[in-house]
């Protein structure tokens, strides 16, 4: 298994790692077995990063991480959780709370659902607007003094946010969205992680499924509960332009004899060794798709050419819907 380090600071871990939010119906009904299964196929093929957070299914992904480690050697798996995201007995979103009395009782409850006695990595999942985030990664570090908590990341955070934050404690990665449907951090993100010895854990890198391959308008028309169908790119003429765009890459794909997953992957690890994908495999051919793209090597010539497939900016419509995209810290660059 090919590893890259998280930062100047944190960990090595394997080249991709496993997403662990699909398993908890956030894209519909998952099967705890094959769940299971898969985080099991997964550490058995060299993955280490799991990430998760606290508010998948209100606490059902931790609790089925630690099953999947039942019998499984702690130190060799890499545990990425992200706090602080709010919802409600239905499961609706209440906003996001980084307090740091508040930081100390999430990872209470985390480290009690996940069965450790501490966190490699800990992140708050979206930046607080009401709380400094020199007070909420202060929080942190003390959890790093006390030996709860390895290192810090952020998620979705911007450049002036991960500067000051890194001048309280070193910060070893951003995870934030990052393929070749959402390619922003490119202008001012990524140069200012470069900048600061921060690691980049790529979340979306099949953007939700689009850039799997398979998705079809008929899947877009309804069935279970399913986060995406709220998403702008998954409706209407966006979602038509959005496939065609897929059918563009799949050319290209076929005639290097790899699936349009592997091709997109494998895009996202050629953008720099301090990017780490994360793949929301769900089950273990999904797994086993995704694994086979750390062998595929793009040239400058095959790079080339997926970009004028999928030009930066062709993707039609936001990748959350406008509530939600308010709340990105991120996109203030």
């Amino acid at each position: 298994m090919q590893t890259r380090r998280l930062g100047r600071t944190g960990p090595e871990v394997a080249a991709l790692g496993l997403g662990c939010m699909g398993m908890s119906g956030m894209y519909g009904p998952a099967d705890r077995a094959e769940s299971i299964a898969t985080i099991h196929a997964a550490l058995d093929a060299g993955v280490t990063l799991l990430d998760t957070g606290d508010f998948y299914g209100m606490g059902h992904n931790e609790l089925l991480i630690n099953a999947a480690l039942q019998q499984r050697a702690r130190e060799q798996v890499v545990l990425s959780v992200k706090f602080g995201a709010l919802r409600d007995p239905s499961g609706n979103w209440g906003g996001v709370d980084g307090r740091p009395a508040s930081v100390k009782n999430f990872l209470a409850y985390s480290l009690q659902r996940l069965g450790t006695d501490y966190v490699d990595i800990y992140r708050l999942a979206r930046v607080d607007p009401n709380v400094p985030i020199e007070e909420t990664v202060g929080a942190i570090a003390e959890l790093v003094q006390a030996g709860y908590v390895r290192h810090i990341g952020l998620s979705e955070a911007g450049s002036e946010t991960l500067r000051r934050a890194h001048a309280v404690h070193p910060i070893v990665d951003l995870q934030v969205e990052y393929s070749l449907f959402s390619r922003d951090i490119e202008a001012s993100l990524l140069p200012t992680c470069r900048e600061l010895g921060i690691g980049i854990t790529a979340y979306g890198v099949l953007s939700r499924g689009l850039l799997g391959g398979s998705w079809s308008k008929q899947r877009s028309a309804g069935g279970a509960p399913d986060f995406r169908m709220v998403g702008p790119r998954f409706q209407g003429a966006n979602l038509d332009a959005n496939l065609a765009l897929v059918e563009a890459l799949r050319a290209i794909a076929d005639a290097k004899g790899v699936s349009v997953s592997q091709l997109a992957i494998a895009w996202v690890l050629a953008r720099g060794a301090d990017i780490v994908p994360l793949v929301g495999a769900r089950r273990r051919p999904q797994l086993a798709d995704a694994l086979a793209a750390l062998e595929l090597e793009l040239s400058p010539a095959d790079l080339a050419q997926i970009e004028q497939a999928v030009p930066v900016d062709a993707v039609a419509g936001t990748r959350y819907p406008a509530p939600l995209m308010a709340g990105l810290d991120s996109e203030r660059g």
